[in-house]
């Protein structure tokens, strides 16, 4: 059955392949962009099925006015897609505050806003799905992207709350933690704080050339992610969570491991707070 997609960021990245393989299998979908020429150009892939509206997801007064345009003109959305956002990479201790805060106007604030405008429409429907793409790094860390990191634990965290809050009303929410692709993450969306403190040169300067070396060599490629949050789109009851990529499968099977070993170790110290 065709569906009507809502899909924030759909000029690079996840977004526009999975705009694409929407497209391909014969869904209608409405993407944001940032310019005049990236709508002209998304409208052109499909005409009458590919609809582009201009929007800043941080512009936060004007998501209602746009997300409100977009069903009257093209229909009420049965998926909405946050794909907007991006990476930061840097020090905590280095990494200025105003970071953290752009940081999370877009990859949180920004992903909040676009549920808030659509949930009243999901709501009265009793249908709809809102998809967050989050991250491994939404489960895991590393040094070096503590503020990005933060972004999707609390996208996680919102996302997993907001399904337990909409499922009595039909709608669903699947928080979808890619592990490394090849998008542009790593590359031309990466804002990187400025090296100062040379404390931590012989932990991070390696992390921060590796990195860099291996954009556009990840082993996951978005095509097929695309493909996965289709196939995610189809089940009568999709999951809260869903890991995309064998390394963030394996990371994040490590790190509950752990947790798990760490809680048992420390059960006698835990249950010593009961009255």
């Amino acid at each position: 059955m065709s569906k009507l997609f809502f899909i924030t960021g759909v000029s690079s990245g996840f977004g526009q392949a999975l705009a694409q393989a929407a497209l391909d299998t014969g869904h209608t979908v409405i993407g944001t962009v940032r310019n005049e020429q990236a709508r002209d150009a998304f409208a052109a892939l499909q005409p009458g099925r590919s609809h582009a509206y201009l929007l800043d997801v941080t512009d936060f007064n004007a998501i209602d006015g746009v997300v409100a345009r977009a069903q009257a003109e093209v229909g009420p959305v049965d998926v909405l897609v946050n794909n907007a956002g991006y990476g930061h990479e840097g020090i905590l201790e280095e990494s200025p505050l105003e970071e953290m805060r752009r940081q999370f106007d877009v990859n949180v604030f920004g992903a909040v806003a676009m549920m808030k405008a659509f949930l009243p429409s999901f709501r009265s429907r009793r249908r709809g799905h809102i998809i967050n793409i989050t991250s491994m790094g939404g489960f895991i860390t590393m040094p070096g992207i503590a503020y990005y990191a933060g972004s999707k634990f609390a996208l996680e965290g919102i996302s997993e709350v907001a399904g337990k809050e909409v499922r009595q009303f039909g709608v669903q929410v699947t928080a979808v933690a890619p592990g490394s692709f090849r998008t542009d993450w790593a590359g031309r969306s990466m804002v990187r704080s400025q090296r100062s403190i040379a404390d931590y040169d012989q932990l991070f300067d390696p992390i921060r050339a590796t990195r860099a070396e291996r954009s556009g060599k990840q082993p996951g490629d978005p095509a097929k992610a695309a493909q996965a949050i289709l196939a995610l789109t189809e089940m009568a009851e999709p999951p809260a969570h869903l890991l995309l990529g064998s390394d963030a499968l394996g990371l994040v099977r490590g790190k509950l491991a752990q947790m798990e070993s760490d809680i048992s170790a420390l059960e006698a110290l835990t249950r010593s707070t009961d009255a």
